[in-house]
């Protein structure tokens, strides 16, 4: 074996089994966040929708949220139902139960036939959200987020360096891509773990390059910025007080005012203006967009007026801006539908065959070295 080779296996080596366990936990843990929504329903039954009939009236919804919740004044942020069967799901983000985290809004359901509230939780509290938050901060809240961001830089080197190692030329390629496993138990451990890594490749390589920019948010736009411009939210007036005692628009008017500019988008949020701010926010979804669950197509609606004061045309964004919009729904599948959503699940299964097959492996080389010495003593 060549010294350049032996470099490559102790990296590889010594990254996978410092880091492995780590992997295996954001595997495994992104795999059940493919479906997040979908699992919330069949653990808490009471959320799910009795109809599939949309609400055709925004304002019904605010007002059942302000009668309910009167006390929080700030804006709500209500989502249309993705499915036949989901709720109307609602986020308040400043409640003052949670205000020394960094995120936990309260999260209320409500059913988009009798607008009936189904749940109220904090975010965290309940069992997707935590293991979100396991997933995406390893529940230590910023310090989390940075360190699962180091973990998928170093995963990155792992997978390339296990390419190198197992790169066999092109004239071979598709001979060792066979999909077989010998019979004597150390070379099955072994083609499990070329064959898992080798047809894993491409999709652990995007999971783990998406994974650290999206944990690393800051430093991926302040490289993105290099070669290209990025989208900064418009400036708004923040307090109401300044436009008087003028009677505040409801939301219905608000969202026909920001279908004028998208006449064909489907309706995905709407954020009311609360007690700080002075426009409606209309968030719609058009067909070319990579996550119909969370577009950038938006428009901001002045609450007093109804006049159009800022939008974004999520078709029009600039190159950075698209590279930015594309990091979640590739690192959840939701780019390529239901199958990349698949692709993505059964992928989060990998890291665990991996490192499992990989311990199995340094250990088998580890006594063979012992009992070569062994016998040489």
């Amino acid at each position: 074996m060549t010294k350049a080779r032996q470099l490559w296996l102790k990296i590889h080596t010594y990254l996978g089994l410092s880091i492995g366990i780590m992997l295996v936990l954001l595997g495994l843990t992104g795999s059940i966040l493919v479906f997040y929504l979908q699992f919330d329903i069949w653990l808490n039954p009471d959320i799910e929708a009795v109809s599939t009939a949309p609400v055709s009236q925004q304002q019904t919804v605010f007002d059942q949220l302000q009668q309910q919740f009167p006390t929080r004044t700030d804006s709500w942020r209500i989502e249309q139902p993705l499915h036949s069967g989901w709720p109307i799901m609602a986020r308040y983000y400043t409640p003052v139960e949670t205000r020394d985290l960094q995120f936990a809004p309260l999260m209320v359901t409500i059913d988009p036939a009798t607008l009936e509230i189904t749940s109220k939780r904090f975010w965290g509290e309940f069992a997707m959200t935590w293991i979100y938050n396991l997933h995406y901060s390893l529940l230590v809240d910023k310090t989390g987020k940075t360190l699962v961001g180091i973990i998928g830089l170093i995963s990155l080197i792992s997978l390339l360096t296990g390419v190198v190692l197992w790169w066999p030329g092109w004239h071979k390629l598709r001979q060792v891509m066979a999909w077989r496993l010998r019979t004597s138990y150390a070379k099955k451990v072994f083609d499990l773990h070329i064959l898992s890594g080798s047809y894993g490749f491409i999709v652990l390589f995007m999971l783990s390059l998406t994974g650290a920019a999206l944990a690393l948010p800051t430093q991926t736009q302040q490289i993105i910025r290099i070669f290209s411009p990025l989208a900064s939210s418009p400036i708004l007036a923040r307090s109401l007080q300044q436009q008087g005692k003028k009677p505040v628009i409801s939301a219905d008017t608000a969202v026909a005012s920001a279908f004028k500019l998208f006449p064909d988008a489907e309706l995905r949020w709407v954020e009311s203006p609360g007690i700080k701010k002075n426009s409606w926010r209309v968030v719609f979804y058009q067909q070319g967009e990579p996550s119909r669950r969370f577009p950038r197509t938006q428009v901001w609606v002045n609450a007093f007026t109804g006049d159009i004061v800022a939008s974004r045309d999520g078709l029009a964004d600039s190159a950075g801006d698209k590279v930015l919009n594309w990091l979640h729904p590739l690192h959840n599948g939701e780019a390529f539908g239901l199958t990349g959503r698949i692709i993505v699940f059964i992928c989060g299964f990998l890291p665990l065959i991996l490192f499992i097959t990989g311990l199995l492996r340094w250990q088998q080389k580890r006594h063979a070295r012992k009992r070569t010495a062994y016998r040489h003593s």
